[in-house]
């Protein structure tokens, strides 16, 4: 009988304690795993955001860049890490284009995954090579269809958002257009300053710098909504593209079956930090649209977007690099 009662003792205090570790969390550094190289525009919004999740939980918020393979390869890892809180993905509208483009990939980013909470969202711009003979995007696409197959936009990869948004707009205007990949927005906004292309529409953060030396024209943003950043450009549907709306959007999720008790309190943490003034100042000098919201909201969210992208990759025919 004794060895029976030290049993079920034992297996209360181990009870007892499971609350305790999750509220201890975090006790060590955590790691913020991104799917993009550094210095690209979620590099550094993520970089912004892990500054201030630092200071909050006091643990150092270490950002991991393991780009490549659309992004899946960031996701596979963030997926296959131990679900105690010490490994995050600030992922971005990849985890859901991931799936529909390569078919197969080794994770489900709906069962996958906890999501935490959406963070931000980048507007995409709509910009073209000053040469160009075009200062609207009326008459963009009038010039479109006059050079029916001879505009090529530059993009950041194929799947990418910067792809399948031009793929997007150009089937949505009627238009035949030619998609020229490059590994990053870097080399293509190089190649659409040089004229070797035409067009692209890349996120804000990115193409400003190029906008304001005047190196590139900008025509429109392709949110629901003004840019405090260029305020007199634009949005699609005002120019005339009715419906037609694309962001880069952000969020962070961490492997499924991480306590709820973290997952909860990373939701606080992140809303909280959205809210400080100096990180809202960052992140709107980058053309970022500050989120937040429950895990719920971002749930509800990635099950909306899925079907919605997997059609564009349908529509755009693109395949994997």
């Amino acid at each position: 009988m004794r060895p029976l009662i030290q049993l079920i003792t034992l297996l209360l205090c181990a009870i007892a304690c499971l609350p305790a570790w999750s509220q201890a969390w975090p006790s060590k550094p955590i790691r913020m795993i991104i799917a993009f190289p550094p210095g690209g525009p979620t590099d550094l919004v993520s970089r912004v955001l892990a500054q201030r999740l630092s200071e909050q939980l006091g643990q150092q918020v270490i950002v991991d860049n393991k780009p490549g393979a659309g992004g899946n390869i960031a996701a596979e890892m963030s997926a296959k890490a131990a679900p105690d809180g010490y490994t995050v993905f600030y992922n971005t509208s990849a985890i859901v284009i991931g799936p529909a483009l390569y078919g197969k990939v080794n994770y489900d980013t709906l069962k996958d995954f906890a999501p935490v909470a959406l963070t931000a969202s980048v507007p995409l711009v709509l910009v073209v090579n000053p040469q160009l003979p075009a200062k609207s995007v009326k008459e963009f696409l009038d010039l479109a269809k006059t050079r029916s197959g001879a505009l090529n936009y530059s993009s950041s990869g194929t799947g990418t958002i910067t792809h399948l948004a031009s793929a997007m707009l150009s089937t949505q205007a009627g238009v035949q257009t030619q998609h020229i990949p490059y590994k990053g927005s870097a080399p293509g906004l190089v190649d659409l300053v040089a004229g070797q292309t035409q067009f692209m529409i890349d996120t804000m953060n990115t193409v400003l710098p190029y906008v304001r030396d005047n190196r590139l024209r900008a025509l429109a943003v392709t949110s629901s909504k003004r840019s405090a950043l260029m305020p007199d450009l634009p949005t699609m549907a005002e120019a005339g593209v009715a419906g037609f709306e694309a962001a880069a959007w952000q969020g962070i999720v961490v492997p499924v079956g991480t306590p709820a008790d973290i997952v909860q309190k990373l939701n606080a943490e992140v809303n909280k930090a959205l809210q400080n003034p100096d990180l809202r100042a960052r992140l709107a000098a980058q053309g970022a649209d500050i989120l937040g919201g429950t895990s719920a909201e971002y749930a509800a969210y990635l099950r909306a977007e899925m079907p919605r992208w997997a059609k564009a990759v349908k529509d755009s025919g693109a395949k994997p690099e």
